[in-house]
C-alpha cells in the first residue's frame, strides 16, 4: 500500500479488495493521493479490477470502432462542448478520438452503439460499459480520498451525484517519414479528473517538475490519474492540472481510453480550503459554462491556463 518507486512519477495501488472507509489502509492512501497531485498533478494507479477479459474486450472495440467508415464515426456529436467526435486535424493528422456520454447508462452506451452500427453490437455496447463502470469506480475511490484528506469528506455526496463521465476512445495512426511523431500537442484537461489507460503501444508523456516530460510505459492493470483545470481551482491551487501530450516513438497504431469527469451544475469553491496566509483564488462556477468559455476563447494566443481567468477572483 502507499507510495512506490517509480521513475518521476508516483505509483498507489488500489487493487486491495480491503481498501475501504474506515480500514487500516484507507486514511494513509487518502493521505498518498492528495501528496501526489498537490506535488506531481497526477500519479499512477495499480487497479487490478480490470480483468485481461475486460481490458481485452475494451481494446478490441476501439480498433473495432477506428475501423468505421469516417462517414459514420462523424456522426458522434453533442451540444456539450468537447464531447463530439475529434479528428481530420490538419495539425494533428495521426489524431482521432470518439466519444461516450454518460457510459455506465446502459441507454447511453447503446444510444452510442446503434448510432455506429445501425444493425446492433451488444459485444461493443457490453465492454464499453463493463468497462466504465470499474473506472469510475476507481476516479470515485480517487475523489473520496482526495476530499477526506482535505477535511471537506462531505463533498463526496455531492461529487457523486452531480458528476457527468466521458469515456473517451483515442487512436493514433504511426507517422510516416514525412510526418511529425506528434500524435497530441501539450495541454491540461478541463475536468475535475482524467484516467488515462494505454493499450500496447506507448506514447503519453506528463510534465513533471523541471519542466521534464515523462515517458509513461503502457500496462493493462496501471492508469494514469491526472489532475484537470478544475481540479486546480477546486483546490485553491494546491494541485496543479497535469500538462501531458502524446509522442509516438514505437510502431504501431496506438490505442487508448481515456475517462473525464465533470460536474452536471457548479463547482463549488470551498471556504475550507482557504486560510489567511493562503486566501480563496477563484469563484464557485458552472463546469459547462467553462467548457463553452474555453472553446470560444481558444487560439494560438490564449491563456495556457484558462480557469484563472474563467473564474479567478
Amino acid at each position: 500500500m502507499g507510495l512506490e518507486s517509480y521513475p518521476k512519477l508516483p505509483v498507489i495501488d488500489f487493487s486491495d479488495e480491503n481498501l475501504k472507509p474506515g480500514s487500516s489502509g484507507w486514511a494513509p492512501t487518502c493521505n498518498d493521493v492528495r501528496r501526489a497531485l498537490e506535488e506531481y498533478g497526477c500519479f499512477e494507479a495499480k487497479f487490478e479490477k480490470i480483468s485481461p477479459q475486460v481490458h481485452g474486450a475494451a481494446f478490441a472495440g476501439a480498433e473495432e470502432l477506428f475501423d468505421l467508415p469516417t462517414e459514420v464515426k462523424t456522426k458522434n456529436t453533442s451540444n456539450k462542448p468537447y464531447f463530439e467526435y475529434f479528428g481530420q486535424y490538419k495539425s494533428l493528422p495521426l489524431y482521432e478520438s470518439l466519444a461516450i456520454d454518460h457510459p455506465t447508462s446502459f441507454d447511453s452506451t447503446a444510444s452510442f452503439t446503434n448510432l455506429m452500427w445501425p444493425a446492433g453490437n451488444d459485444r461493443f455496447r457490453e465492454s464499453a460499459q463493463s468497462y466504465s463502470e470499474l473506472v469510475t469506480e476507481l476516479d470515485r475511490t480517487v475523489a473520496r480520498m482526495l476530499f477526506e484528506s482535505y477535511g471537506v469528506g462531505y463533498y463526496y455526496d455531492y461529487y457523486s451525484n452531480n458528476t457527468n463521465y466521458l469515456l473517451r476512445y483515442f487512436k493514433y495512426n504511426e507517422p510516416t517519414m514525412e510526418q511529425s511523431n506528434e500524435g497530441l500537442l501539450p495541454h491540461a484537461d478541463k475536468t475535475l479528473f482524467s484516467i488515462l489507460h494505454q493499450g500496447k503501444v506507448s506514447g503519453l508523456q506528463v510534465k513533471v517538475k523541471d519542466d521534464q516530460w515523462v515517458d509513461i510505459p503502457p500496462s493493462p492493470t496501471s492508469f494514469i490519474v491526472m489532475a484537470g483545470e478544475a481540479l486546480l481551482a477546486w483546490s485553491n491551487d494546491r494541485i496543479p492540472s497535469c500538462y501531458h501530450q502524446v509522442i509516438l516513438k514505437e510502431k504501431g497504431t496506438r490505442y487508448s481510453l481515456g475517462m473525464f469527469s465533470f460536474i452536471s451544475g457548479t463547482v463549488h469553491i470551498l471556504e475550507e480550503l482557504g486560510y489567511e496566509a493562503h486566501p480563496i483564488k477563484y469563484k464557485s462556477f458552472n463546469h459547462f459554462d467553462f467548457l463553452h468559455y474555453v472553446k470560444l476563447n481558444l487560439g494560438p494566443n490564449s491563456n495556457p491556463c484558462f480557469i484563472k481567468d474563467f473564474a479567478g477572483v
